[in-house]
Order: C-alpha cells, then sequence, then structure tokens
C-alpha cells in the first residue's frame, strides 16, 4: 500500500511534524510512504524522517527564494476557505493562488493508496481536489474548539467530503459527531504515536523541573512559574526549566525576573529532540489550560519522567491515571491546585519513582507501531489496498510528469557520501562515551577524530575504535576530558583510517546525552587544572564536543540581584584570603576598577555596588580573581552542569543606576562572568 501524508512544513519542530515522523516510520515498515511538504523552509528537516519515506516539496521557501512573492499565481488569493479562515504559511503570510496549484496538481495526479492530511486547510485540498480512488484521511492534531469560529466553519463544512475524519482524544471525536451529526465520514479517535527514546531514561536524582511546548497563552506557563514560586523557598534545590519558544517569552522573563527566579527558572529555547532533556527532570509539569493530545506528556513518561498536568481537555485525563502513573490537577484548583501538586513530588523521591515506573508501562501503548496498525484497520475498513490494479503507465506520461515533478527536498547520495552516525552521553564523572551503529562504520582499521575548530595549531585527539572483527552491534569508544588533551573550544568529530591524514568523514548526531552531568560541578584534571567538556549537536546536526579549560577556576554557584547591588557567590579550591575581583575593562586600562572578596566557607562572596564606575557610559568589565596563591589570573563562570551556551540560558536582570542608565551582570559566550554598564 502506498501512503502519503500532506503536510504544511516538514521543517520545524511543532507536534504535528513529530507526529508525522513517528507515524510515517512506522508505516515504512511495511508501506511504501511519502511525506509531502507544501513548503521547504530550511535545508534539511530539524526532525529527522526515516530514510525509507521519500520527503518532497511542492514550494522551496528556503532564504533566498522568491517562490512565494514571484510569479502571477503568487500574486492572486488562495480559493481555499474564505476571510479569516484563509490559510496562512506562517504568521501573516497567505496562501496564494500558487498554492492552489501545487496542492491541487499533486492531489490529482499522484498514485497514492491513501492520503493523510494534517490541519484544516489541507483536509479541505484534500476533500475538493483529491482523487475519489484514494482513501482520503483528515487529521485533526487541535480540537474542534481549539480553532477560531471561522476555521472551524470552513472545516466543518467538508468534512463529509472526506473518507475519514481522525482527531487524537476520544471527547474531541464526540464533540465532532454531535456537530456533525449527519456526515457520511468515519470521525475516530486514534491518539498520535510516540516512539520511546534512544536516550538513557531519567536516573530522576536531579533536582530538576521540565516543561516543553511553544511559549503562547493556552500553554499557561504563567501559572506554572508562578505556582513553582509559592514552593520555591520550601524546595531550594529545585530549579525549573522551559523549553519552547513564542510570543510569551519577553512576558515570562519579567515574570521570572519580578519573582526573583531568574536563578531558579531557566527559559530553555526551542530543543529539538527533546527526549534528551526529558531525561535530565525528575518532574514533568504541563499547566496548560486546553491540550488537544498531550505529546510531551507521553515524551516525558516514555522517559521514565513523572507528569504533573492540569485536567484540562482533552489529552491528559485520556492519558494519565491520577496517582498511578502520573498526576492531574483540577483546572479549577488554580495556581494553589498546581504548587500542592509540585509540592507533593518535590518532598516525595519514592512517590515519584512508583509514578515513573507506572508511567514508562502506560507510554508502550502509544508505540508508534500500535497506532499504525489502528490506522492500518481504518484504511482497510475504508478499502484501501483492495482496489484493481491500474494499468501500467505509458512511457511518454512518465516522461511528461517528470517534467513537473516537485523539487526533492533530500535527493538521494552516492554511497560514497553517506556520513557515519553516530551518539555521545556524558558520564557523571565527565567522561564522553560516543557510540556507533554497526552499519555506519566501514569495515577498516577506524579512529574516532576530534579536531578544535578555527585552531592555527590543527590540534586533533584521536581515540583508535575497536578492530572490525572485535565491533559488535554497537560500537563505543570513550573521549575523556581527564586524560586527553582536549584544549578549550569547540571540537569537530570525525572517523578516519587508522593513523591516515585522509579521509575523514564527520559525524551526524542521533542524540548528544548530557542528563549525568546535570548540578554536577568541574572537573579537577591531574595537573590541577579545572575542566569540563560536553557533547553536542551543531546547528546543522553533526556531533561536536565543547571544552573548557583553565589553570585556576572559581565556579559561581548564586547571584542575587538586589535594589541596591548585585552579589555573586562562588566556590574556590583555594584559601580566599587576600583575594580580590579585578574587573578589566574592554574600553582600555584606564576604566578598570577592583572590588574586595570575603571568604565564605569553602567559596567566596562579593557584591558590585549599582554605581557607575569611572568609565564610559556604555563598557562592558571581565571579571577575574587575584588570588596571592596563584601567579595567574583565576577565571570566574560557570563551566560546570550540562548546559552548552550559558549566555541563553542563565539570565540576570538589570539595575536600574539612572532614568538612562542601567547595570547588569552576565556570563559571557565563554563562559566567564562579567559587568555591564549600558545606556537604556
Amino acid at each position: 500500500m502506498k501512503i502519503a501524508f500532506l503536510i504544511n512544513n516538514a521543517y520545524g519542530i511543532g507536534g504535528t511534524i513529530r507526529s508525522t515522523a513517528n507515524l510515517s516510520r512506522a508505516f515504512a515498515e511495511r508501506h511504501d510512504v511519502e511525506v509531502v511538504s507544501v513548503h521547504r523552509a530550511k535545508e534539511t528537516p530539524a526532525i529527522p524522517f526515516d530514510p525509507r519515506v521519500r520527503l518532497t516539496t511542492l514550494i522551496d521557501t528556503r532564504p533566498g527564494s522568491r517562490a512565494l512573492t514571484t510569479g502571477p499565481l503568487a500574486q492572486r488569493p488562495c480559493t481555499m476557505f474564505p476571510g479569516p479562515a484563509a490559510p496562512r504559511v506562517s504568521g501573516r503570510t497567505l496562501y496564494s493562488a500558487l498554492h492552489d496549484e501545487r496542492i491541487g496538481r499533486w492531489l490529482r495526479t499522484t498514485d497514492a493508496d491513501v492520503v493523510i492530511a494534517t490541519r484544516p486547510d489541507l483536509n479541505g485540498y484534500l476533500a475538493r481536489d483529491g482523487q475519489r480512488r484514494c482513501v482520503r484521511v483528515g487529521q485533526e492534531h487541535l480540537s474542534l474548539a481549539g480553532h477560531s469560529d471561522a476555521v472551524r466553519t470552513a472545516q466543518n463544512g467538508v468534512i463529509g467530503r472526506l473518507d475519514a475524519f481522525v482527531t487524537v482524544s476520544e471527547a474531541d471525536a464526540a464533540a465532532y459527531r454531535a456537530a456533525l451529526p449527519g456526515v457520511p465520514t468515519r470521525i475516530r479517535c486514534i491518539p498520535n504515536g510516540v516512539p520511546a527514546p534512544v536516550v538513557e531514561g531519567s536516573a530522576r536524582d536531579a533536582d530538576v523541573i521540565v516543561a516543553a511546548g511553544r511559549l503562547i497563552p493556552v500553554k499557561r506557563y504563567d501559572r506554572l512559574v508562578d505556582a513553582f514560586a509559592r514552593v520555591a523557598d520550601a524546595h531550594p534545590t529545585w530549579t525549573l526549566r522551559l523549553y519552547g519558544r513564542g510570543p510569551r517569552q519577553a512576558e515570562l522573563r519579567e515574570r521570572i525576573d519580578r519573582l526573583g527566579l531568574y536563578e531558579r527558572v531557566r527559559l530553555m529555547g526551542s530543543f529539538a529532540p527533546i527526549e534528551t532533556e526529558w531525561a535530565k527532570g525528575s518532574i514533568a509539569a504541563v499547566s496548560s489550560d486546553k491540550e488537544s493530545f498531550g505529546m510531551t506528556i507521553v515524551e516525558a513518561m516514555h522517559c521514565g519522567v513523572p507528569v504533573i498536568a492540569t485536567d484540562c481537555p482533552h489529552g491528559p485525563g485520556e492519558i494519565i491515571t491520577h496517582d498511578s502513573d502520573g498526576v492531574l490537577v483540577p483546572l479549577d484548583s488554580g495556581v494553589a491546585g498546581y504548587a500542592a501538586a509540585l509540592d507533593r513530588l518535590m518532598s516525595d523521591r519514592e512517590l515519584r519513582g512508583r509514578l515513573a515506573a507506572g508511567a514508562v508501562r502506560r507510554a508502550a501503548d502509544y508505540a508508534p507501531d500500535r497506532i499504525a496498525e489502528r490506522y492500518e484497520h481504518l484504511f482497510r475498513a475504508l478499502g484501501a489496498g483492495r482496489a484493481p490494479a491500474r494499468p501500467a503507465t505509458p512511457p511518454w506520461w512518465r516522461r511528461l510528469r517528470a517534467a513537473f515533478r516537485p523539487v526533492r527536498a533530500t535527493p538521494p547520495r552516492p554511497a560514497t557520501e553517506t556520513r557515519p552516525l553516530a551518539s555521545a552521553r556524558s558520564g557523571a564523572d565527565g567522561e564522553i562515551v560516543f557510540r556507533f551503529p554497526a552499519a555506519s562504520l566501514a569495515d577498516t582499521e577506524l579512529d574516532l577524530l576530534a579536531r578544535l575548530r578555527r585552531d592555527p595549531k590543527g590540534r586533533e585527539v584521536r581515540v583508535p575504535l575497536p578492530s572490525p572483527g572485535a565491533r559488535c552491534a554497537e560500537t563505543r569508544v570513550t573521549l575523556d576530558p581527564l586524560t586527553h588533551p582536549l584544549a578549550e573550544g569547540r571540537w569537530d568529530c570525525y572517523v578516519v583510517p587508522r593513523g591516515a591524514t585522509r579521509g575523514r568523514r564527520r559525524l551526524v548526531c542521533e542524540v548528544a546525552e548530557r542528563a549525568r552531568r546535570v548540578g554536577r560541578a568541574p572537573l579537577t584534571a591531574p595537573d590541577g587544572e579545572t575542566v569540563s567538556a560536553l557533547p553536542y549537536a551543531t546547528a546543522d546536526g553533526f556531533l561536536a564536543v565543547r571544552t573548557w579549560r583553565r589553570p585556576a577556576h572559581a565556579e559561581v554557584t548564586r547571584i542575587t540581584v538586589g535594589a541596591e547591588s548585585t552579589t555573586v557567590y562562588a566556590a574556590l579550591p583555594v584559601p580566599a584570603q587576600g583575594a580580590v575581583v579585578v574587573a578589566v575593562s574592554r574600553q582600555g586600562e584606564s576604566g578598570d576598577f577592583t572590588v574586595p572578596v570575603t571568604p565564605d566557607g569553602t567559596g567566596l562572596v562579593f557584591t558590585l555596588p549599582r554605581t557607575r564606575p569611572a568609565a564610559a557610559p556604555h563598557c562592558r568589565w571581565d571579571l577575574y580573581l587575584r588570588v596571592p596563591s596563584h601567579d595567574v589570573p583565576v577565571t570566574l563562570g560557570r563551566i560546570g552542569g550540562d548546559i552548552i551556551d550559558r549566555n541563553k540560558t542563565d539570565l540576570l536582570p538589570a539595575s536600574r543606576i539612572d532614568d538612562a542608565t542601567e547595570a547588569r551582570v552576565l556570563f559571557t559566550g565563554a563562559h566567564n562572568l562579567a559587568f555591564e554598564v549600558r545606556t537604556r
């Protein structure tokens, strides 16, 4: 059977895209599968699709493309859904007649037995332009109540011309049946498939709460932040991480700062695959007013993380059994109810473990192969795969169709260009274990090669891989920052023939796991240097390692921004007696100043006053320690833990000096501490 998905943009990281990637992968075990993305916004998908799934695009919208603005079709409006229901590429960009032509042509010429559309306007195109010989299935990834009145009315008007309409919750299927009592379309609930992660499950030994999703009003992260604020003092070791981007980001940032939670609540940005981040948590939090399904709930469950979710329409209550595999918070209990649930789980490690075990069992019900079987049963009931064989396509028609074939998103590469796949996992002791699937390695003697990026000296580190005869299904090799000479910087990772200087092949990153390093202090090398190393995926999907190596270092543990001053606490492995903080101006030596230091147990504390130093109106100072027992300056910063770019996550509020000027402490790109005065 040939199954095709029609999706707006397969290159993002939203729930619809993840669901399509998961289900298409499960179908590919037994069927010919194609994913047709109306738009191609990037070079490669952020969420990888199975290699057996053909990825096709209809309109190239990568940077530099003028497809959406050039030509007569692009200047005319589309004919799918009127007025406020008109489909959008994203934001304010509307579909045009170009979309009518490209989507309609594909639907009228595809040889798929089943076509699955994934959002209201695409359901409309499928109902209008889809071939009757195909089984035409529309999907609802939100809910009947989740759409505007205009979109809801428009979509309800076309559902009756589809063969089936699939929702992700039983409650939503019932709502559609009640709203459309006379339609012949089969309205069914089939939830999203969520695969078991390839990452190591959570050990639940880090006091971290994780939440993930778009920062939009319905997700109610304000409720979550306010609830955490109520219990934060009772649980001083716990932190909250919010993953995602969206229009409420600035508002949440202001709320976090106003509540004084800037060192406890972090906005982490978007992340894929998100499973590596669930595995860092001991609790997962869902605080929405509405959830059509709740894919993040099942993802967290798969990782062995108990979920606290508002019992909102529709998904959480159909996934979670209260106090068996998670916790449901009545929606009308508000912030107080959610805070009580947080407090209960934060206080009880045994309860978290019991709920986590139940969560793993429950998540298995959403395995994509099980979900695919439910879809296949529906397809067979609708006659898919039983149609008589179509006559062979004449050669002249194949040539004509090839001339108008849409742009292929990922044309197959020659086998010689296939890049090896690898994963990397940080250990609690700082070592990094690289894992290679057997099929990813050539049948020859190989080295793991790490090369320091943009290094004039061309420094590199080699670690031999096991010989071909000693390899198994998964080959492993360890890179240890305490024993391998990894200078500070970013190291790109390759495999290369043993001892060769040529023929290296860069490693594609499957996953980079850092959960075991959450909350861990940096390492101390045998030579006394302070060291840290973390694997990560680059923006273009390759595997790399970021390292820090300092002759002397003080790890910043806490920062308090007050009305009159900012106080910094740091751990220092040597006596702090006689130490001072030296603020080195980037504007010139004349702007340098010093700040006294007070020993504080095994560390130190110092205060930066809320006054303008003798310097230019806009200036930045890099902060170092001068310690009598050290010949070199001691760096101040945060290089421990699991975070790759603290200058994006560890953000501190500014203090106003006067109406025109403010001061703030910040972490630089190198994770060092700096002080800045700037014009507001």
